[in-house]
């Protein structure tokens, strides 16, 4: 087992050199699996150094780096996992396209409390109103504050429920998506959905019912969700679960890139950079 370097013998405590001071930090740092720490220790000293910072301080200095460090790589991971399709932040979604959505609500929404408590969030509109990049911002902002989260379209997830019930492996794969915090189902009704593909996907929603929060982004109302779902029972149970104590945003009928596309065929305004993608 690897070990981290000792003192020399029969040296006192702080008798390092700082050659060996460094070695040993290096070699400690690797087993205790604290890089930051490793690489970072004498720029982090040096400053300590330049600033006259007790023991304590130099301490608390390297170990908050370390986690902070440590944070920021958490991140990355969560929003890696999530698979998104493409980056989409709040900070690039146009609000103002939206007055119905209060700037109080989206804040909200960012926080993700609604997520903790199992709530819904349902994105209703045509396509190019906002829906996916609304989706994908806020399924990412909850990436980055530790949660987890998967992003996947409604045929895609039925693909794979179907191909792990062919595999004797549902169950495993239900388990799996019902651990997340957040699932984010995009595209809700814009493909139709057999009786078997439709009954498979209803056994993920209900494995998260009022337990973990699902966010769909459908361009039909909820009425004609019935034509998705074939079966109108089941059509009902699934708007059941996934309106119950919902957030419920209506992005409208304005497309974004529609408008935009127009603006710039007639030249009446510069271009503007795409932040609205469906």
């Amino acid at each position: 087992m690897t070990t981290a370097r000792k003192a020399p013998a029969g040296a006192a405590v702080g008798a390092w050199t700082d050659e060996a001071a460094s070695a040993a930090i290096a070699s400690a740092a690797t087993v205790l699996r604290l890089p930051t720490v490793g690489g970072h220790a004498q720029g982090i000293a040096a400053a300590a150094a330049k600033q006259r910072l007790s023991h304590l301080g130099f301490l608390a200095e390297v170990l908050t780096a370390e986690c902070d460090e440590r944070d920021a790589r958490m991140r990355i991971r969560r929003v890696r996992e999530a698979k998104f399709p493409r980056t989409k932040r709040l900070a690039d979604f146009d609000a103002a396209r939206l007055p119905a959505l209060p700037a109080a609500t989206l804040a909200h929404l960012a926080g993700g409390s609604w997520i903790d408590k199992g709530e819904p969030l349902v994105l209703l509109g045509d396509s190019g109103t906002g829906k996916t990049h609304l989706l994908i911002a806020l399924g990412t902002a909850a990436a980055e504050q530790g949660r987890r989260v998967r992003y996947v379209t409604t045929a895609a997830l039925v693909n794979e429920l179907a191909e792990a019930a062919d595999a004797r492996q549902l169950s495993r794969v239900v388990a799996r998506y019902a651990r997340l915090d957040l699932l984010c189902l995009d595209e809700v009704g814009y493909v139709h959905l057999d009786p078997r593909g439709a009954e498979l996907l209803f056994q993920v929603i209900t494995a998260r019912e009022e337990r973990a929060s699902i966010a769909c982004a459908s361009n039909a109302p909820f009425s004609e969700w019935g034509a998705t779902f074939t079966d109108p029972r089941l059509a009902a149970a699934v708007v059941d679960r996934l309106t119950f104590n919902a957030h419920i945003i209506a992005t409208g009928t304005d497309s974004y890139r529609l408008a935009t596309s127009a603006a710039h065929t007639t030249g009446n305004q510069a271009p503007r950079k795409e932040t609205h993608p469906a």
